[in-house]
């Protein structure tokens, strides 16, 4: 983030939390996102550095996702983004498939990431621009 959440320059990212999760729960091909009793995951610290966010969500399917993504009012807030968030060079978003009936932990995220950082573009970790085929 370009600065804590109870910054002025968070504000507009922090009114768009509600909506877009809202939006999100009930998108077709929704299944799951990360938490906690707050109704999202900005208290959820699972880097040192206080300003990493953490955002996960489980999809049917890619092409779920991306429908959210791209063809909801969250493409509004990804336009935005450049407002709230410093861009990095290393890749910051990371995609792998889950068997039916698990869902994913932060840890296994944390690994996943740095895989695609390592290594990258695989069937085990890989970007929103080089999908992999879910496994048989």
């Amino acid at each position: 983030m370009r600065a804590p959440l109870d910054d002025p320059l968070m504000r507009e990212f922090v009114a768009w939390l509600e909506p877009i999760n809202a939006l999100a729960d009930t998108s077709p091909g929704f299944v799951w996102r990360l938490q906690t009793d707050e109704g999202d995951s900005t208290a959820i610290r699972a880097f040192d550095d206080p300003l990493l966010l953490v955002n996960m969500s489980l999809w049917r399917s890619f092409e779920a996702l991306h429908a959210f993504m791209y063809r909801t009012d969250h493409v509004r807030a990804l336009r935005a983004r450049s407002r709230w968030f410093e861009r990095g060079g290393a890749p910051t978003t990371v995609l792998w498939w889950v068997p039916a009936g698990e869902l994913p932990s932060l840890d296994e995220a944390k690994k996943r990431l740095q895989r695609l950082r390592d290594e990258g573009p695989s069937a085990d970790a890989f970007s929103l621009t080089q999908i992999f085929p879910p496994p048989r």
